[in-house]
């Protein structure tokens, strides 16, 4: 099982205890992602820390909760305020690195290779509620935990995250609201832009009460990092494609899948660069949207099924590292696999990929 925690009060608190409990796992992941950053991003120290502390400025205009949050982890954990900053920008600051045509050829054929995520709509699922779930691949070293968070308002939220990043990027809430995320990569990311960062828009759409809230956090200006926000509430659910150029947006009667690539980019004046490993994410996309459309209307063992998927390993929807990344860097398997009922509001979590670990249940 994932480490689980409650949290309260205010974000700074929240902040207090994340990093209290996860001390360990906080440094672990500071220690991977600087090495991360020096050796595939050919970033040194000083400069990944020189970026998170130009952003951390802006996230306090941004949000100031967000910014109270991170202290709060900084002083809980141990670390330097400017190194768990840095940790929250990393989705800028590492795709900005696989959109340059100077990226490491190891980048550049395979990250940010990971994450299909579906929607299965209430008229096509067993039970009647919209379904969402995904599996999310990233950097096997990589320690994450489950978070159930209760907001001064009253809003509760089941979310995973990444041990150091405040607020959870994956999950639901109380108004039964839901969110899965992509990783994308388009012509214009540029981490200087300064644009509100990934993870400060999933913090600031799990706290909303409405979906037209949520898509209204995603799509704000200025948009300066590409991504996939997956979004379902009630009956209905939407994708949006983001990039600085462009937001594409998606929905469909029975089901939406999305991996790492957009779905039609030129249709939103949306330029992708050119990276060799789009078929991997084009075979993970089809696979899932075919195994969900064995089954007329699929209930939870078949959504398990299909997040299960093997066809085309290790590049599967459920990934495992290949014997080539050993090699050349640091191995990509599927982190956690998660599904959600937004109906019922339960959550189901497995620890590593969902083909050898179980999933286990929690509920809003």
């Amino acid at each position: 099982m994932l480490p689980y925690l409650r949290l309260s009060g205010s974000p700074y608190d929240q902040g207090i205890a994340q990093g209290t409990a996860w001390a360990e796992r906080i440094a672990h992941n500071l220690e991977l992602y600087f090495r991360r950053f020096e050796v595939e991003c050919k970033l040194p120290p000083f400069e990944a820390r020189s970026r998170g502390e130009r952003y951390f400025a802006a996230i306090q205009q941004q949000n100031p909760a967000y910014a109270a949050g991170l202290e709060g982890i900084a002083a809980g954990s141990g670390q330097p305020l400017v190194d768990i900053a840095t940790l929250n920008v990393r989705y800028e600051i590492v795709y900005y690195q696989f959109a340059q045509d100077t990226a490491p050829v190891y980048l550049a054929h395979e990250a940010p290779n990971g994450c299909t995520a579906f929607a299965l709509m209430p008229a096509h699922s067993a039970d009647g509620h919209l379904w969402l779930g995904q599996n999310w691949d990233w950097m096997e070293g990589v320690q994450g935990a489950l978070q159930h968070i209760t907001e001064p308002d009253g809003t509760r939220i089941l979310a995973f995250t990444e041990a150091g990043i405040f607020g959870g990027k994956i999950g639901l809430n109380s108004h039964g609201l839901g969110l899965c995320i992509n990783g994308l990569v388009s012509v214009g990311d540029n981490w200087a832009g300064l644009g509100k960062p990934f993870h400060l828009r999933t913090y600031e759409v799990l706290r909303q009460k409405a979906l037209s809230q949520a898509k209204a956090v995603i799509i704000a200006n200025p948009r300066t990092a590409s991504g996939n926000f997956l979004l379902g509430q009630g009956g209905q659910a939407v994708d949006l494609e983001v990039s600085p150029m462009g937001i594409g947006i998606w929905e469909e009667e029975r089901q939406l899948v999305h991996a790492n690539h957009y779905l039609a980019p030129e249709r939103f004046g949306i330029e992708v660069p050119p990276i060799e490993w789009l078929d991997r994410s084009h075979h993970r996309a089809e696979r899932l949207g075919l195994r969900l459309g064995e089954v007329e209307k699929p209930g939870l063992e078949d959504l398990k099924a299909a997040l299960s998927d093997r066809d085309g390993a290790p590049y599967a929807v459920c990934r495992t590292a290949s014997p080539e990344e050993y090699a050349l860097g640091e191995p990509y398997r599927t982190i956690v696999s998660v599904i959600m009922n937004l109906g019922t509001k339960e959550l189901w979590i497995s620890d590593g990929p969902p083909h050898e670990n179980p999933y286990v249940r929690y509920q809003v």
